[in-house]
């Protein structure tokens, strides 16, 4: 199956916020009869497929998300990503952030952040953080090259565990988020179980991309094998039939088993990261769970 990126979700990013933008901004009746156990996560949303509404009006896209029934959001680091198209959010200062994300009734959960920020502008990104009420501080990706030996993986898994020590000395839980890449074999070692074994549980915590489903590995089991190591999700569902994404409740993902096994984990925030068409409809289907 094919490998599903940041990138091929933004493809089809301008149809999909026309169609989220038309919805009706209904007020989200949230928790309608929760599975036992299950973890009572707001449903949140991660603003990378949305980036190019997102800049062009900050309040009003936020809003317009709180009206499909989302409760959190989770940022890019607009420093960070300036070349991603997020440098008009550059001129915000950290309290005016959170007043925009807060007045649109929204809270500002957590960020993504890249490495080469952290390695380099870790105390000015501490510092935004508090200011703006983050609680995480997500690592997106290493940045390192295709053919990237284990090694080199576990070396930069060591700087983040130094990291992580610094930001949760400040009060901010660091978080490492996954791509598929985490999920191939190098001699015969699966990357992402390695991380797991380098990456310190208490100053590194896990972000799990429910989209591997696509690959064949499912949230609940890592959720269920490794209590304790997680602190939130990117959520997407998927159909082998499709060959693609699709919104919550309309793939393969068993989310009542999922939920069960995020609340045993200690999963705090979910957030979906999936073409903007889908918003709606999987902010539906969450509210009924």
């Amino acid at each position: 199956m094919n490998k599903i990126s940041r990138r091929q979700f933004l493809n089809k990013s301008a149809l999909g916020m026309g169609s989220a933008l038309a919805a009706l901004n209904m007020p989200f009746n949230y928790g309608q009869g929760f599975i036992p156990g299950a973890a009572k996560i707001p449903l949140g949303f991660q603003v990378w497929t949305m980036r190019e509404a997102l800049v062009k009006d900050f309040p009003g896209t936020l809003k317009m998300m709180a009206g499909l029934g989302y409760r959190t959001v989770e940022m890019c680091s607009p420093p960070g990503y300036e070349s991603a198209g997020f440098a008009p959010l550059m001129n915000l200062k950290a309290g005016e952030m959170k007043k925009i994300i807060n007045d649109a009734g929204l809270i500002f959960e957590s960020s993504h952040y890249g490495m080469d920020e952290l390695r380099n502008h870790l105390s000015e990104r501490i510092d935004f953080a508090i200011e703006s009420g983050q609680k995480q501080m997500i690592v997106s990706s290493f940045g390192l090259p295709e053919k990237a030996s284990l090694n080199d993986w576990m070396k930069a898994a060591d700087e983040l565990n130094e990291i992580g020590a610094k930001t949760k000395a400040a009060g901010i839980q660091t978080g490492y988020h996954n791509h598929h890449m985490e999920f191939e074999k190098i001699d015969g070692s699966l990357i992402y179980d390695a991380l797991l074994e380098i990456l310190d549980p208490q100053s590194v915590k896990m972000q799990f991309q429910v989209a591997v489903i696509s690959v064949g590995y499912k949230a609940s089991d890592y959720f269920n094998k490794y209590p304790g190591r997680f602190i939130s999700a990117h959520l997407a569902d998927w159909s082998p039939k499709k060959n693609d994404s699709v919104a919550l409740g309309k793939g393969i993902v068993d989310w009542k088993e999922l939920l069960v096994a995020a609340g045993k984990s200690g999963v705090k925030n979910v957030f979906v990261e999936m073409d903007p068409a889908t918003f709606k409809a999987s902010a539906e289907y969450y509210k009924t769970l």
